[in-house]
């Protein structure tokens, strides 16, 4: 390990733990040895992390974390890198990243893979940097390169006030589409109106399908970005157009779809999907390039800023978790660990 000051770094650090899969109620604070780097690793001092579906699913015992990753909850994170790794370019230390990690983000320090930090602009907040990584590396690589998305296009999109669903409103309506989604009441409909969603359904009072059909006249959208998979599949396939995408993102609703392979075949569908967490660090790299040409700048030059539901205190993570299980939040919830760290 290099670094500027690694001879003042503690030994340990708080984290939040648990014992046992479960509710909310089983992450608790603790203390834990500072994390270890590989040479391609630099070590941030964390000002804030994000809250991920992902992390409700591993603390349940649903998604364990890949192999070398570490078993702490945590997949971004905001903060000042303050040491690196033998093969990390010197000058990182020092700078304040946003960065994309494998687990360990619900933390004081976390270590990541230096190319997958992404520099933080000045005068963003870094509780703002710290809402992006998962969700802008998601959509981009889902939306985009999987759902090959492009200019004059309609999606549709499930979860429309989550951290996923606003920032694929987002980034669709910046690059020129018309944009459909789905939420749970009318407050998130509206929420989803001010984002820049064309159609907002509220999936508990009208059939989405119709609804699509009517906004669409009948032509269907281009692609779907799925989150609920189950018997949504079936539903969203009648939702797109010809040669259009279904891309899955998440199983929220079931693992297990029956579908009708030949309405496949005449109408010349694709279904894909993926998960971004256990891909090789190689793929996020470049991952991360494409995001810093082509998505990156939106947000340092504040022209898309990410949805924000609420802070909480990192020895609050259980509230946190429970509000996001519960439904309530619209956009991106974001645990504070360190307020010292300034950012414009």
């Amino acid at each position: 390990m290099a670094g500027g000051n690694v001879a003042d770094l503690p030994e340990n650090m708080t984290a939040i733990v648990f014992d046992a899969p479960g509710g909310p109620e089983v992450m608790r604070p603790g203390t834990v040895p500072l994390p270890r780097l590989r040479p391609d690793d630099v070590l941030i001092k964390v000002a804030y992390a994000g809250v991920n579906r992902p992390d409700c699913l591993q603390r349940a015992g649903a998604y364990p974390p890949p192999p070398g990753a570490s078993p702490l909850l945590g997949l971004e994170v905001s903060g000042e890198v303050v040491a690196a790794g033998s093969e990390v370019p010197r000058e990182m230390i020092g700078q304040q990243v946003a960065a994309l990690t494998p687990g360990g983000g619900y933390a004081e320090y976390c270590a990541a893979h230096w190319q997958h930090c992404l520099p933080v602009p000045e005068g963003m907040l870094l509780a703002e940097a710290a809402a992006l990584p998962e969700t802008l590396f998601t959509v981009w690589h889902n939306l985009f390169e999987r759902g090959l998305a492009r200019d004059g296009e309609r999606v549709l999109i499930h979860g429309g006030t989550s951290g996923i669903g606003t920032m694929a409103i987002m980034l669709a309506k910046a690059f020129g589409m018309e944009v459909i989604v789905t939420c749970g009441d009318e407050d998130k409909c509206a929420a989803a109106r001010r984002i820049g969603a064309d159609l907002a359904i509220n999936y508990r009072e009208a059939d989405f399908v119709e609804a699509v059909q009517a906004q669409t006249q009948g032509k269907g959208v281009d692609v779907v970005l799925d989150m609920v998979s189950g018997d949504y599949v079936a539903r969203n396939l009648k939702c797109l157009a010809e040669d259009g995408r279904h891309v899955t993102i998440a199983v929220l609703g079931g693992a297990k779809a029956d579908l009708n392979m030949a309405v496949v075949m005449m109408r010349r569908l694709t279904l894909t999907g993926s998960t971004l967490r256990p891909r090789s660090d190689a793929f996020k790299a470049a991952l991360a390039d494409e995001i810093a040409d082509n998505a990156w700048p939106l947000f340092a030059d504040s022209e898309l800023s990410p949805v924000m539901d609420r802070a909480f205190p990192l020895a609050e993570a259980a509230a946190a978790h429970a509000r996001m299980e519960n439904g309530e939040h619209i956009g991106k919830i974001v645990l504070e660990v360190a307020r010292d760290l300034g950012n414009g």
